[in-house]
């Protein structure tokens, strides 16, 4: 059967129905760790989630150094590169800008691309302030275009349960959420830019906090004050190593919320608990399929009523019907799979990027937060987070 072709769509043939999907051209800023998780994100879009709101095409990606950043166009498909990253932003092909670059590139790319008329993600944090970041939300909400701040633990599917029970008021009333972000590499002499002010913001409070603040935001609610103390261990930096804060949240609740980078034989160990009138919940990224379910008096006259451990891998729990049979589960690079598509689907239909997807107003709020830890830090009192429209 000869090749049929159309501008801008994939055509289906007999298998599919003969139905047009659009295509949609991605330009990217950056190719390591989260360029390469969202590059395989965007490849299995196409048929994972089938049919997609949108084919992405991937048309150039954009870094520093050439020859590596020609490396990463040919391993991740790619049909083009640039060392600049404002031939994204001019290139018409290009409707969907995604920064996946360093802290301090992600501000001014961003904008222009969205001032150009492009939809933008942007991974977290947002930006290296909360003042960089209220401005990064305000100029693009004032461009029109669809915008996502990638907090990709909303696309776990075991969060994305606990939502809907907290949502259905299975838990009652939510007394407590404690959170914890641990990682083990923070001892090393390498050059990283994480470990630099000017690039990064701030250390394991912007690159670990900000995803735990962000999913007790979610999952909570908003946060309204902070008790908090940071702390650098490496003798010559100038961001934090770890922080531990106390935080009051506007429903009532309290909770605690800490990251490190200094936690020897933790890997990735992003861990949360809530705690209820009704029940508790907990999860643990390490077991990222399985959600901790505790409700109280759902088995009267059982005398074990303890934590029972739900596999999230049914064909009626969240994102599920893009992967396998239950049982089969899968893994961390498929939350992005599940983010990105949630974003195409928004653009594809005009729809909201929220509540579920982060928009930029979350990836805001989240840096006033980790802004007032730091600002309690240095007080050595509570403080109170305050939020601009």
């Amino acid at each position: 059967m000869p090749e049929e072709k159309q501008v801008g769509f994939v055509t289906m043939g007999q298998a599919g129905g003969g139905a047009d999907i659009r295509e949609i051209g991605v330009g990217m800023l950056g190719y390591a760790f989260m360029g390469k998780a969202h590059s395989n994100a965007y490849r299995k879009i196409a048929y994972m989630t089938w049919p997609p709101p949108l084919v992405p095409r991937l048309v150039a990606v954009a870094g520093r150094t050439e020859s590596a950043v020609a490396e990463a166009a040919r391993r991740y498909g790619f049909a083009r590169y640039a060392t600049d990253w404002r031939e994204l932003v001019a290139n018409d092909e290009i409707e969907l800008f995604d920064n996946s670059g360093p802290n301090n590139l992600h501000a001014e790319p961003t904008i222009a691309a969205a001032e150009a008329g492009k939809h933008v993600v942007c991974e977290k944090p947002l930006a290296r302030t909360a003042e960089e970041s209220h401005e990064v939300w305000q100029r693009v909400a004032a461009a029109g275009v669809k915008h996502m701040c990638a907090f990709n633990y909303r696309f776990v599917p075991a969060v994305r349960l606990a939502r809907e029970m907290l949502e259905a008021g299975e838990l009652g009333e939510i007394y407590h959420f404690r959170g914890r972000y641990l990682q083990e590499w923070g001892d090393i002499d390498d050059e990283v830019w994480r470990f630099e002010r000017a690039q990064a913001g701030s250390g394991a409070l912007g690159d670990l906090g900000a995803h735990v603040i962000d999913l007790a935001r979610y999952l909570v609610g908003e946060i309204a004050s902070v008790s908090g103390t940071t702390r650098t261990f490496k003798p010559g930096r100038d961001v934090d190593d770890a922080f531990e804060a106390v935080v009051e949240f506007e429903g009532g609740a309290l909770g605690t919320i800490e990251a490190s980078r200094f936690c020897s034989g933790r890997k990735n160990a992003f861990a949360w608990e809530i705690n209820g009138s009704k029940g508790s919940i907990a999860f643990d990224l390490e077991r990222l399929n399985e959600l901790q379910v505790h409700l109280t008096g759902s088995r009267p006259g059982d005398r074990a009523q303890g934590f029972r451990t739900v596999l999230v891998s049914e064909a009626d729990h969240p994102f599920w019907e893009h992967w396998w049979p239950h049982g089969h589960i899968i893994g961390w690079e498929h939350s992005f799979v599940h983010e990105l598509n949630h974003f195409l689907t928004a653009i594809a239909g005009d729809g909201d990027v929220g509540p579920h997807g982060a928009t930029f107003e979350d990836g805001y709020r989240a840096a006033e937060v980790c802004d007032a830890i730091v600002r309690s830090s240095e007080s050595a009192r509570r403080e109170e987070v305050s939020y601009r429209g």
